[in-house]
Formats: C-alpha cells, structure tokens, sequence
C-alpha cells in the first residue's frame, strides 16, 4: 500500500498576501448579486483567493467586509482578493462590458450553455454572476449578460449552494484556461 502522509501547511507552497496581490491572476472576475448570506460571501472569497481571479464585485444587499460573519469562512482572504461595493449590480455589468469583459450570468436559464461546453477564449476577460440563494441572478442581470452558463444538475434540487456552485464554475474555468495554456 503508498503511505499517504498528510501534508502539514508548513509543506505546502502558499503565497504571501504581497506575493499574492503581485501574483498574475487568472482572467475572472465574480459580481455577487444580491447575496444574503455571509458565510457564502465569505466561502466565495476563500474560493476566489484559491484560484487567483482579479476581483470580486459585491452588490446590492450583498455584506462587505469586515464582517465576522464573512471573516469566519474566507480566513483571510478579504485581505487578499480585491473586491469593490456598488449598489447596483447592472451598473457593474453596464461598466465591465464598456471594458470589453464578457459578461455571463450563471443561471438556469433559456438558451443557456452547459458548463461542460463552454470553452473560454484566449485574452478574454470573464465575469461571472452569481445570486441570491433563493431568486438567483435577477432577471434584469440575465437579461444584460452577454451569455448565461448553466451547471447540469441530476438530482430532485432545483439549485446548488451559491457558494459551491462558485467553487464548481471556478474550478472548470481555472482548469480550461491552465489546459489551454498548455497545448
């Protein structure tokens, strides 16, 4: 049998919040939509830090930091990935897309593509929208989304936690984007 050791976080290769904040992220930036839980505020944080995006966008009555609350999930990752307040989330979408950002709402929607298809572009910048735990992406935000993105789910739930449906998105476009460096 291979010994599976536990590695110690002394073992592990971190970067340092300085390193961090110089570090190239990856080309993603999350718009919270009026997200009311604090602990998922704080999850997506620690998720965003874990794969490098660029920024986080909190809108509407979507908690700032600091918050202990907030603190108690992301561990420090308020301190490390850069985030922005703004009232309205459609005045964020309407600002990223006059950046040539790609916009794209994460929702059950029509015409939405499947996370298993979507492959991100090369020099592209992407931000995603996230929602409310009960409502979702407001349908305004859909409505002004350059594409809705859509994770095929099997079971009797309608809808995933908001913040692992982050961790899964994230996951599977840091992992495209890192295979398409690649080849």
């Amino acid at each position: 049998m291979t010994k599976k050791r536990k590695l110690a976080n002394a073992e592990l290769t971190r970067l340092n919040i300085e390193e961090f904040r110089e570090a190239k992220k990856n080309p993603i930036i999350l718009i919270l939509d009026n997200v009311r839980s604090l602990n998922n505020i704080g999850s997506i944080f620690r998720t965003g830090d874990a794969f490098l995006i660029k920024k986080i966008y909190l809108c509407g009555i979507t908690a700032t930091p600091p918050h202990r609350d907030i603190h108690k999930t992301a561990l420090g990752a308020t301190e490390t990935v850069k985030w922005e307040y703004a009232e309205n989330s459609l005045e964020v979408i309407e600002k990223l897309k006059l950046e040539d950002i790609r916009v794209i709402a994460v929702e059950q929607a029509e015409n939405s593509i499947s996370l298993d298809d979507f492959l991100p572009e090369d020099q592209v910048t992407y931000a995603f929208i996230f929602g409310n735990e009960v409502r979702g992406v407001s349908q305004e935000a859909v409505n002004q989304s350059d594409q809705v993105l859509e994770i095929p789910q099997y079971g009797t739930k309608h809808s995933l936690n908001i913040s692992v449906c982050t961790g899964i998105v994230l996951w599977d476009i840091c992992s495209k984007i890192l295979n398409n460096n690649i080849q």
